[in-house]
Protein backbone atom coordinates (compact mmCIF):
# COMPACT_ATOMS: atom_id res chain seq x y z
CA UNK A 1 0.00 0.00 0.00
CA UNK A 2 1.01 3.51 -0.37
CA UNK A 3 1.81 5.65 2.62
CA UNK A 4 -0.52 7.79 3.50
CA UNK A 5 -0.51 11.77 3.84
CA UNK A 6 0.46 11.67 7.12
CA UNK A 7 3.14 9.13 6.59
CA UNK A 8 4.99 11.39 3.66
CA UNK A 9 3.92 14.70 5.58
CA UNK A 10 5.94 13.31 8.56
CA UNK A 11 8.93 12.24 5.84
CA UNK A 12 9.15 16.20 4.93
CA UNK A 13 8.91 17.17 8.26
CA UNK A 14 12.31 14.93 9.20
CA UNK A 15 13.62 16.84 6.18
CA UNK A 16 14.20 19.86 8.55
CA UNK A 17 16.89 18.06 10.61
CA UNK A 18 18.75 17.90 7.37
CA UNK A 19 17.99 21.60 5.65
CA UNK A 20 16.47 23.41 8.09
CA UNK A 21 14.08 25.77 6.75
CA UNK A 22 15.72 29.00 7.88
CA UNK A 23 18.79 27.83 5.60
CA UNK A 24 17.02 29.17 2.73
CA UNK A 25 17.37 32.39 3.70
CA UNK A 26 20.63 32.44 5.04
CA UNK A 27 22.24 32.62 1.37
CA UNK A 28 25.01 34.71 0.32
CA UNK A 29 26.45 34.83 -2.90
CA UNK A 30 29.48 32.68 -3.14
CA UNK A 31 33.23 33.67 -3.37
CA UNK A 32 33.80 32.16 -6.74
CA UNK A 33 30.31 33.16 -8.21
CA UNK A 34 30.20 33.14 -12.05
CA UNK A 35 30.63 36.45 -13.99
CA UNK A 36 27.04 37.42 -14.72
CA UNK A 37 27.99 39.32 -17.81
CA UNK A 38 29.88 36.37 -18.90
CA UNK A 39 27.23 33.75 -18.63
CA UNK A 40 25.19 36.35 -20.29
CA UNK A 41 27.35 36.54 -23.41
CA UNK A 42 27.58 32.56 -23.21
CA UNK A 43 23.50 32.35 -23.53
CA UNK A 44 23.94 34.39 -26.12
CA UNK A 45 25.44 32.20 -28.38
CA UNK A 46 23.77 31.04 -31.09
CA UNK A 47 21.36 33.76 -31.33
CA UNK A 48 20.69 35.60 -34.41
CA UNK A 49 23.22 38.48 -33.54
CA UNK A 50 21.15 41.35 -35.46
CA UNK A 51 18.41 41.51 -32.28
CA UNK A 52 20.75 41.31 -29.40
CA UNK A 53 20.70 45.27 -29.60
CA UNK A 54 17.04 44.90 -28.67
CA UNK A 55 17.58 41.95 -25.97
CA UNK A 56 20.04 44.32 -24.14
CA UNK A 57 18.16 47.62 -24.85
CA UNK A 58 14.94 46.07 -23.08
CA UNK A 59 17.02 44.13 -20.06
CA UNK A 60 18.40 47.66 -19.85
CA UNK A 61 15.05 49.26 -18.86
CA UNK A 62 14.87 48.50 -14.79
CA UNK A 63 16.54 45.85 -12.78
CA UNK A 64 13.55 43.71 -13.12
CA UNK A 65 13.96 44.04 -16.68
CA UNK A 66 17.11 42.61 -16.35
CA UNK A 67 16.02 39.79 -14.31
CA UNK A 68 13.89 38.67 -16.30
CA UNK A 69 16.59 38.40 -19.12
CA UNK A 70 18.85 37.01 -17.03
CA UNK A 71 17.50 33.66 -16.29
CA UNK A 72 20.56 31.86 -16.91
CA UNK A 73 22.45 33.85 -14.00
CA UNK A 74 19.79 33.27 -11.83
CA UNK A 75 20.03 29.38 -12.29
CA UNK A 76 23.58 29.31 -11.41
CA UNK A 77 22.86 31.12 -8.11
CA UNK A 78 20.28 29.00 -7.25
CA UNK A 79 22.35 25.66 -7.47
CA UNK A 80 24.52 26.80 -4.55
CA UNK A 81 21.27 27.73 -2.52
CA UNK A 82 19.93 25.16 0.33
CA UNK A 83 17.69 22.49 -1.09
CA UNK A 84 15.99 19.55 0.27
CA UNK A 85 16.62 17.30 -2.69
CA UNK A 86 12.55 16.87 -3.37
CA UNK A 87 12.16 17.09 -7.16
CA UNK A 88 9.00 18.65 -8.93
CA UNK A 89 9.20 19.66 -12.55
CA UNK A 90 10.19 23.41 -12.29
CA UNK A 91 9.35 25.96 -14.84
CA UNK A 92 12.96 27.10 -14.80
CA UNK A 93 11.59 30.88 -15.55
CA UNK A 94 9.31 31.40 -12.16
CA UNK A 95 9.39 35.17 -12.59
CA UNK A 96 6.19 37.51 -12.08
CA UNK A 97 5.95 38.15 -15.91
CA UNK A 98 5.45 34.99 -16.53
CA UNK A 99 2.17 34.71 -15.15
CA UNK A 100 -1.25 35.05 -16.68
CA UNK A 101 -4.56 34.47 -18.20
CA UNK A 102 -5.69 32.21 -21.37
CA UNK A 103 -8.29 30.02 -22.40
CA UNK A 104 -8.56 26.25 -22.14
CA UNK A 105 -9.79 24.41 -24.62
CA UNK A 106 -13.19 23.71 -23.32
CA UNK A 107 -13.04 28.40 -23.46
CA UNK A 108 -12.71 29.11 -20.27
CA UNK A 109 -10.47 31.27 -19.08
CA UNK A 110 -7.58 30.54 -16.88
CA UNK A 111 -4.50 31.78 -14.47
CA UNK A 112 -1.71 30.18 -14.56
CA UNK A 113 2.20 30.16 -15.32
CA UNK A 114 2.12 30.59 -19.25
CA UNK A 115 6.07 30.16 -19.96
CA UNK A 116 8.12 27.44 -20.26
CA UNK A 117 10.68 27.63 -22.02
CA UNK A 118 13.03 26.52 -19.32
CA UNK A 119 10.98 23.78 -18.16
CA UNK A 120 13.07 20.98 -16.62
CA UNK A 121 12.84 18.45 -13.26
CA UNK A 122 14.90 20.42 -10.65
CA UNK A 123 14.62 21.15 -6.78
CA UNK A 124 11.28 22.93 -6.36
CA UNK A 125 12.87 25.92 -4.27
CA UNK A 126 14.25 27.07 -7.36
CA UNK A 127 11.04 27.76 -8.74
CA UNK A 128 9.86 29.30 -5.51
CA UNK A 129 12.86 31.49 -4.91
CA UNK A 130 13.21 33.09 -8.54
CA UNK A 131 9.00 34.37 -7.91
CA UNK A 132 9.91 35.83 -4.92
CA UNK A 133 12.53 37.40 -5.55
CA UNK A 134 11.17 38.91 -9.11
CA UNK A 135 7.82 40.44 -6.41
CA UNK A 136 10.32 42.39 -4.76
CA UNK A 137 12.62 43.38 -7.74
CA UNK A 138 9.49 44.52 -9.48
CA UNK A 139 7.93 46.46 -6.56
CA UNK A 140 11.19 47.93 -5.53
CA UNK A 141 11.03 49.33 -9.61
CA UNK A 142 7.17 50.46 -8.68
CA UNK A 143 8.31 52.50 -5.74
CA UNK A 144 6.09 50.61 -3.04
CA UNK A 145 8.06 51.12 0.37
CA UNK A 146 10.41 48.35 1.36
CA UNK A 147 8.30 46.63 3.88
CA UNK A 148 5.63 46.49 1.53
CA UNK A 149 8.32 44.93 -1.20
CA UNK A 150 9.28 42.33 1.18
CA UNK A 151 5.73 41.96 2.41
CA UNK A 152 4.61 40.66 -0.87
CA UNK A 153 7.49 38.36 -1.24
CA UNK A 154 6.80 37.02 2.28
CA UNK A 155 3.56 36.31 0.99
CA UNK A 156 3.98 34.63 -2.35
CA UNK A 157 5.92 32.30 -0.25
CA UNK A 158 2.87 32.22 2.06
CA UNK A 159 0.82 31.17 -0.49
CA UNK A 160 2.76 28.59 -2.06
CA UNK A 161 2.66 26.86 1.75
CA UNK A 162 -0.61 26.88 2.14
CA UNK A 163 -2.20 25.94 -0.85
CA UNK A 164 -0.14 22.94 -1.05
CA UNK A 165 -0.96 22.16 2.10
CA UNK A 166 -4.50 22.06 0.82
CA UNK A 167 -3.53 19.79 -2.48
CA UNK A 168 -1.88 17.52 -0.14
CA UNK A 169 -5.00 16.44 1.23
CA UNK A 170 -6.63 16.60 -2.20
CA UNK A 171 -7.29 13.00 -3.97
CA UNK A 172 -4.01 12.82 -6.97
CA UNK A 173 -7.34 13.33 -9.62
CA UNK A 174 -8.20 16.29 -7.73
CA UNK A 175 -4.84 17.87 -8.13
CA UNK A 176 -4.31 16.89 -11.45
CA UNK A 177 -7.84 18.47 -12.54
CA UNK A 178 -7.60 21.80 -10.54
CA UNK A 179 -7.76 25.27 -12.15
CA UNK A 180 -7.43 29.00 -11.21
CA UNK A 181 -10.39 30.31 -12.73
CA UNK A 182 -9.72 33.98 -14.43
CA UNK A 183 -12.22 35.49 -11.93
CA UNK A 184 -10.14 34.64 -8.81
CA UNK A 185 -8.47 38.22 -9.84
CA UNK A 186 -11.51 40.32 -9.55
CA UNK A 187 -13.19 38.49 -6.43
CA UNK A 188 -9.88 39.17 -4.36
CA UNK A 189 -9.69 42.95 -5.42
CA UNK A 190 -10.03 44.70 -2.25
CA UNK A 191 -11.75 47.59 -3.58
CA UNK A 192 -14.39 48.21 -6.45
CA UNK A 193 -12.46 50.35 -8.55
CA UNK A 194 -10.04 47.46 -8.60
CA UNK A 195 -13.00 44.84 -9.37
CA UNK A 196 -14.07 46.82 -12.25
CA UNK A 197 -10.61 46.77 -13.91
CA UNK A 198 -9.68 43.78 -13.59
CA UNK A 199 -13.39 42.66 -15.14
CA UNK A 200 -12.37 44.73 -18.12
CA UNK A 201 -9.03 43.12 -18.29
CA UNK A 202 -11.27 39.41 -18.07
CA UNK A 203 -13.51 40.55 -20.60
CA UNK A 204 -11.04 42.14 -23.32
CA UNK A 205 -9.08 38.75 -22.86
CA UNK A 206 -12.03 36.72 -23.92
CA UNK A 207 -12.51 38.64 -26.75
CA UNK A 208 -8.57 37.64 -28.04
CA UNK A 209 -9.83 35.09 -30.20
CA UNK A 210 -8.00 34.68 -34.10
CA UNK A 211 -10.77 35.98 -35.49
CA UNK A 212 -11.14 39.31 -33.85
CA UNK A 213 -6.77 39.81 -33.93
CA UNK A 214 -6.69 38.68 -37.39
CA UNK A 215 -7.43 42.39 -39.41
CA UNK A 216 -4.88 44.19 -36.43
CA UNK A 217 -2.00 42.21 -37.30
CA UNK A 218 -2.43 41.56 -41.19
CA UNK A 219 -2.70 43.63 -44.39
CA UNK A 220 -4.02 42.77 -48.26
CA UNK A 221 -0.92 42.04 -50.47
CA UNK A 222 -2.25 41.32 -54.17
CA UNK A 223 -6.09 40.69 -52.62
CA UNK A 224 -4.06 37.88 -50.12
CA UNK A 225 -3.90 38.55 -46.58
CA UNK A 226 -0.18 38.68 -45.52
CA UNK A 227 1.20 39.12 -41.93
CA UNK A 228 1.99 43.16 -41.53
CA UNK A 229 5.66 43.91 -41.24
CA UNK A 230 5.98 46.04 -37.85
CA UNK A 231 10.06 46.34 -38.08
CA UNK A 232 11.95 45.65 -35.82
CA UNK A 233 9.58 43.09 -34.02
CA UNK A 234 7.66 41.82 -36.67
CA UNK A 235 9.09 41.73 -40.52
CA UNK A 236 9.73 39.40 -43.56
CA UNK A 237 12.77 38.51 -44.37
CA UNK A 238 14.72 39.30 -47.55
CA UNK A 239 14.28 36.23 -49.19
CA UNK A 240 10.64 34.99 -47.75
CA UNK A 241 10.40 32.69 -50.40
CA UNK A 242 13.00 30.09 -48.80
CA UNK A 243 11.92 30.55 -45.17
CA UNK A 244 8.22 29.68 -46.68
CA UNK A 245 9.86 26.48 -47.72
CA UNK A 246 11.85 26.18 -44.66
CA UNK A 247 8.80 26.21 -42.48
CA UNK A 248 6.52 23.93 -44.50
CA UNK A 249 9.14 21.69 -44.13
CA UNK A 250 9.26 21.94 -40.14
CA UNK A 251 5.47 22.34 -40.47
CA UNK A 252 5.28 18.64 -41.64
CA UNK A 253 7.08 17.25 -38.88
CA UNK A 254 5.16 19.30 -37.01
CA UNK A 255 2.20 18.08 -38.08
CA UNK A 256 2.87 14.49 -37.23
CA UNK A 257 3.67 15.45 -32.87
CA UNK A 258 -0.29 16.47 -32.92
CA UNK A 259 -2.38 13.46 -31.18
CA UNK A 260 -4.72 12.62 -34.95
CA UNK A 261 -8.02 14.33 -33.44
CA UNK A 262 -6.21 17.78 -33.77
CA UNK A 263 -4.70 17.20 -37.24
CA UNK A 264 -7.97 16.93 -38.46
CA UNK A 265 -8.54 20.53 -37.62
CA UNK A 266 -5.10 21.49 -38.79
CA UNK A 267 -5.18 20.05 -41.82
CA UNK A 268 -8.27 22.34 -42.73
CA UNK A 269 -5.95 25.12 -42.75
CA UNK A 270 -3.31 26.37 -45.81
CA UNK A 271 0.06 27.83 -44.92
CA UNK A 272 -0.42 31.18 -46.26
CA UNK A 273 2.45 33.64 -44.58
CA UNK A 274 5.63 33.42 -42.18
CA UNK A 275 7.20 36.24 -40.87
CA UNK A 276 10.05 36.66 -37.90
CA UNK A 277 8.78 38.06 -34.61
CA UNK A 278 10.58 39.54 -31.93
CA UNK A 279 9.15 38.06 -28.48
CA UNK A 280 10.07 39.09 -24.54
CA UNK A 281 13.05 39.61 -23.44
CA UNK A 282 14.83 36.37 -22.27
CA UNK A 283 14.07 35.04 -25.54
CA UNK A 284 15.20 37.93 -27.90
CA UNK A 285 17.40 36.73 -30.30
CA UNK A 286 16.11 33.48 -30.58
CA UNK A 287 14.00 32.30 -34.05
CA UNK A 288 10.52 32.89 -33.42
CA UNK A 289 8.16 33.93 -36.00
CA UNK A 290 4.22 33.54 -36.69
CA UNK A 291 2.82 31.45 -38.87
CA UNK A 292 -0.72 32.80 -40.66
CA UNK A 293 -3.11 30.06 -41.99
CA UNK A 294 -6.49 29.94 -43.64
CA UNK A 295 -9.59 27.52 -43.94
CA UNK A 296 -11.57 30.41 -45.49
CA UNK A 297 -11.78 33.79 -46.53
CA UNK A 298 -12.58 34.88 -42.80
CA UNK A 299 -11.06 31.68 -41.22
CA UNK A 300 -7.68 32.16 -39.74
CA UNK A 301 -5.37 30.42 -37.50
CA UNK A 302 -2.28 32.23 -36.27
CA UNK A 303 0.31 30.04 -34.90
CA UNK A 304 3.75 30.66 -33.45
CA UNK A 305 6.63 28.64 -33.01
CA UNK A 306 9.41 29.94 -31.36
CA UNK A 307 13.20 28.31 -30.83
CA UNK A 308 13.61 25.92 -28.12
CA UNK A 309 17.57 25.92 -26.46
CA UNK A 310 19.00 23.89 -23.87
CA UNK A 311 16.76 24.87 -20.66
CA UNK A 312 19.45 27.78 -18.58
CA UNK A 313 18.38 24.99 -15.70
CA UNK A 314 20.52 21.78 -17.34
CA UNK A 315 23.93 22.54 -16.10
CA UNK A 316 23.12 22.02 -12.46
CA UNK A 317 20.75 19.20 -12.31
CA UNK A 318 19.43 16.03 -14.38
CA UNK A 319 19.47 16.49 -17.91
CA UNK A 320 16.12 16.49 -20.24
CA UNK A 321 15.45 12.62 -21.44
CA UNK A 322 13.90 14.26 -24.45
CA UNK A 323 16.40 15.17 -27.47
CA UNK A 324 14.46 17.58 -29.10
CA UNK A 325 14.64 20.59 -27.38
CA UNK A 326 10.82 21.57 -28.14
CA UNK A 327 9.14 18.54 -26.82
CA UNK A 328 10.98 18.94 -23.70
CA UNK A 329 9.12 22.40 -23.33
CA UNK A 330 5.86 20.91 -24.79
CA UNK A 331 5.71 18.27 -22.04
CA UNK A 332 6.61 20.39 -19.48
CA UNK A 333 4.17 22.55 -20.25
CA UNK A 334 1.66 20.01 -20.31
CA UNK A 335 2.69 18.83 -16.95
CA UNK A 336 2.40 22.07 -15.06
CA UNK A 337 -0.82 24.12 -17.01
CA UNK A 338 -3.85 23.25 -15.68
CA UNK A 339 -4.91 22.79 -19.63
CA UNK A 340 -2.46 23.18 -22.80
CA UNK A 341 -3.07 24.85 -26.48
CA UNK A 342 -4.85 22.00 -28.71
CA UNK A 343 -2.20 23.61 -31.12
CA UNK A 344 0.84 22.70 -28.70
CA UNK A 345 3.35 20.26 -30.97
CA UNK A 346 7.07 20.60 -31.19
CA UNK A 347 9.63 20.30 -34.39
CA UNK A 348 13.10 20.48 -35.35
CA UNK A 349 14.56 22.43 -39.07
CA UNK A 350 17.17 21.61 -41.47
CA UNK A 351 20.06 23.02 -39.38
CA UNK A 352 19.24 21.43 -36.41
CA UNK A 353 17.43 23.82 -34.60
CA UNK A 354 14.62 22.71 -31.95
CA UNK A 355 10.81 24.41 -32.29
CA UNK A 356 7.59 24.13 -30.09
CA UNK A 357 4.29 25.86 -31.56
CA UNK A 358 1.50 27.17 -30.41
CA UNK A 359 -1.35 29.63 -30.96
CA UNK A 360 -0.70 33.08 -30.91
CA UNK A 361 -2.94 35.39 -28.52
CA UNK A 362 -6.05 32.37 -28.42
CA UNK A 363 -7.65 34.24 -25.07
CA UNK A 364 -4.17 35.11 -24.00
CA UNK A 365 -3.13 37.81 -21.89
CA UNK A 366 -0.20 39.30 -19.61
CA UNK A 367 -0.82 41.50 -16.60
CA UNK A 368 0.42 44.58 -16.69
CA UNK A 369 2.22 44.81 -13.79
CA UNK A 370 3.53 48.56 -14.20
CA UNK A 371 -0.05 49.44 -13.53
CA UNK A 372 -1.11 47.58 -10.73
CA UNK A 373 -1.75 49.53 -7.00
CA UNK A 374 -0.15 48.33 -4.35
CA UNK A 375 -3.18 46.71 -3.24
CA UNK A 376 -3.42 44.78 -6.41
CA UNK A 377 0.27 43.43 -5.70
CA UNK A 378 -0.70 42.04 -2.75
CA UNK A 379 -3.25 39.55 -3.92
CA UNK A 380 -1.71 39.33 -7.21
CA UNK A 381 1.48 38.12 -5.48
CA UNK A 382 -0.40 35.50 -3.52
CA UNK A 383 -2.23 34.25 -6.49
CA UNK A 384 0.96 33.37 -8.31
CA UNK A 385 2.30 31.32 -5.42
CA UNK A 386 -1.45 29.84 -5.50
CA UNK A 387 -0.75 28.91 -9.38
CA UNK A 388 2.53 27.69 -8.80
CA UNK A 389 1.90 25.21 -5.62
CA UNK A 390 -1.11 23.97 -8.13
CA UNK A 391 2.07 23.44 -10.85
CA UNK A 392 4.12 21.83 -8.41
CA UNK A 393 1.86 19.79 -7.00
CA UNK A 394 1.25 18.04 -10.21
CA UNK A 395 4.50 17.18 -10.58
CA UNK A 396 5.93 16.64 -7.16
CA UNK A 397 4.65 14.75 -3.87
CA UNK A 398 2.38 17.89 -2.22
CA UNK A 399 1.99 15.56 1.28
CA UNK A 400 6.24 15.63 1.49
CA UNK A 401 6.61 19.02 0.54
CA UNK A 402 4.19 20.47 2.84
CA UNK A 403 5.10 18.66 5.38
CA UNK A 404 8.07 20.00 5.22
CA UNK A 405 6.92 23.69 5.08
CA UNK A 406 4.89 23.20 7.97
CA UNK A 407 2.54 25.21 9.36
CA UNK A 408 3.85 27.93 10.74
CA UNK A 409 5.58 31.20 9.16
CA UNK A 410 9.38 29.95 9.07
CA UNK A 411 9.49 28.94 6.20
CA UNK A 412 7.81 32.46 4.72
CA UNK A 413 10.62 34.17 6.61
CA UNK A 414 13.08 32.36 5.07
CA UNK A 415 11.79 33.18 1.40
CA UNK A 416 11.57 36.83 1.98
CA UNK A 417 15.33 36.84 3.22
CA UNK A 418 16.43 34.79 0.44
CA UNK A 419 14.04 38.08 -2.08
CA UNK A 420 16.28 40.50 -0.33
CA UNK A 421 19.57 39.21 -0.29
CA UNK A 422 18.84 38.34 -4.14
CA UNK A 423 17.02 41.66 -4.99
CA UNK A 424 19.78 43.24 -3.43
CA UNK A 425 22.79 41.39 -5.93
CA UNK A 426 20.14 42.32 -9.22
CA UNK A 427 20.52 45.70 -8.94
CA UNK A 428 24.32 45.49 -8.05
CA UNK A 429 24.49 43.08 -11.31
CA UNK A 430 22.25 45.35 -13.30
CA UNK A 431 24.06 48.55 -12.81
CA UNK A 432 27.00 46.88 -13.64
CA UNK A 433 25.36 45.64 -16.71
CA UNK A 434 24.56 48.67 -18.03
CA UNK A 435 27.59 50.12 -17.93
CA UNK A 436 28.99 47.41 -19.54
CA UNK A 437 26.30 46.63 -22.23
CA UNK A 438 25.69 50.58 -23.07
CA UNK A 439 28.12 50.54 -26.46
CA UNK A 440 26.14 47.21 -27.35
CA UNK A 441 22.60 48.77 -27.32
CA UNK A 442 23.36 52.11 -29.17
CA UNK A 443 22.95 52.37 -33.00
CA UNK A 444 20.96 51.66 -35.67
CA UNK A 445 20.80 48.28 -35.26
CA UNK A 446 17.59 48.61 -32.62
CA UNK A 447 16.05 50.78 -35.51
CA UNK A 448 15.90 48.68 -38.18
CA UNK A 449 14.85 44.65 -39.09
CA UNK A 450 17.47 42.23 -39.51
CA UNK A 451 17.78 40.40 -42.79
Amino acid sequence: MPLTVEQRMTIGKKLRERVPRSAHGDWKPPSNRADPLALLRQSDQGRLPALLPIRYERMRASPFAFLRGAAAVMAADLSTSAATGMRAQACGDCHVGNFGGFGTPERQLVFDINDFDETLPAPWEWDLKRLAASVLVANRVAGFTERRCRDNARLTAEAYRTHMHRYAEMPALGVWYSHLNLSLLADHATTPAARKRWQRVIAAAARRTPDRDFPKITALRRRKPRIADRPPLIYHPRDRALLGRHVRRMFHLYRETLPPERRIVLDRYELADVARKVVGVGSVGTRCAVALLMAGANDPLLLQFKEARRSVLAPYTAASRFENQGQRVVVGQRMLQSASDVFLGWTRDDNGHDYYFRQLHDMKFKIDLEAMTPADWNEYAGLCGWALARAHARTGDAALLSGYMGKSGVFDQAIERFATTYADLTEVDYLRFKRGASRATRGDSCKRAPR
